[in-house]
């Protein structure tokens, strides 16, 4: 390994004995120098690219220092990724797990590297004007989503990965609950949308995967066709649940030219991209469900969005988190209320 590879991680990780461990259980993998490029960090799972050649996998390991005693189960994403791809293959092959401590600390594991491009803040050149790329990524979103939600998960060996049961009361209950946690500021209308979510929630009609994250910047797209999606990431939400939750995630990250700050990067908001509306009509067309509730999960999928923020925002005063971006974090959150409220009241779809 040359400097820069050598010393990602150094003081936690150490490569030789890492390289050493993996060229011995995957003694396919060339005779090349590893490179290594760390992709994501802090308070999520920590994910690294390795290359060895033109072979590469990605490492996922959970992050430094103390964890609690049940997060990060990197374990439980491995099983489900050894099962989920073989009737889903655009979750990412599994390669190998250890929970040996004298390799890296922590249990990890590697996995296959998808290959492609993921949208985060702006849309590729070489893709075409919006107008072209919109539609097709508009529909590309949809049926990867009902894909997956077409696998029979009992036949698969997934049942055990989620209780269905009481799925989306657990839900909406849990995320009430972090919000409590987390709360800072005074934010209006607030208690009257958690009465709303508890007292309107839907009867769930059916179960599926859930993927509990379905957004764009988790989807890997074909380099050069937006029409083809190469894979879906992050799965360690994955359970069993309310499939109606994933499109009411779609649509929340789904931004439009006419919203507020929500605190996230958008690039749907672009000429072409269809609208929420559109997405969802596509969604009922093409699953053949009924989203007479889905401004129920829209709303829902805002009240989560603003909870995610205000943990962060709840960091930042608290001084765990030394960044001034978290500064003005109350605007978009308090945005995202107001989006859920609008939504709960159907002025949004």
């Amino acid at each position: 390994m040359n400097a820069i590879n050598r010393y990602i991680d150094h003081e936690h990780i150490n490569w030789n004995r890492f390289e050493k461990f993996v060229r011995e259980q995957i003694p396919t993998i060339p005779d090349k120098e590893m490179k290594i490029k760390k992709f994501s960090e802090g308070y999520s799972n920590h994910t690294y690219l390795l290359s060895f050649g033109d072979w590469e996998t990605v490492l996922r390991r959970p992050p430094f220092g103390e964890i609690p005693a049940k997060a990060h189960d990197i374990k439980r994403e491995y099983t489900i990724l050894s099962k989920l791809h073989d009737v889903y293959p655009l979750a990412p092959k599994p390669y190998l797990y250890s929970d040996d401590p004298a390799i890296m600390g922590r249990h990890f594991y590697l996995m296959e590297k998808k290959q492609g491009v993921v949208i985060n803040e702006v849309l590729p050149d070489w893709y075409g004007p919006s107008e072209v790329v919109g539609p097709a990524l508009s529909k590309s979103m949809i049926t990867s989503l009902i894909e997956l939600q077409q696998v029979d998960y009992k036949n698969a060996g997934l049942i055990d990965i989620g209780k269905p049961d009481g799925f989306l009361d657990r839900q909406v209950r849990n995320w009430i609950k972090r919000y409590s946690m987390a709360k800072t500021d005074e934010m209006s209308g607030v208690e009257e949308l958690e009465a709303w979510l508890l007292r309107e929630m839907p009867t769930t009609l059916d179960t599926t995967i859930v993927h509990n994250d379905f957004k764009l910047n988790n989807i890997v797209l074909d380099s050069f066709d937006p029409t083809i999606v190469n894979g879906v990431l992050d799965w360690e939400l994955a359970t069993i649940g309310d499939p109606m939750s994933d499109i009411g995630s779609v649509l929340t990250y789904w931004g439009e030219i006419s919203d507020p700050d929500i605190g996230i990067s958008v690039v749907t908001n672009q000429p072409g991209f269809f609208s929420r509306r559109e997405m969802a009509e596509m969604y009922a067309n093409l699953s053949g469900r009924d989203i007479s509730h889905i401004h129920y999960y829209v709303a829902f999928g805002f009240y989560k969005l603003a909870v995610i923020l205000q943990q962060l925002y709840d960091r930042w005063k608290k001084g765990g988190l030394n960044d001034e971006r978290f500064k003005n974090l109350n605007i978009p959150i308090g945005n995202l209320f107001e989006m859920a409220n609008l939504s709960r009241t159907n002025k949004i779809l």
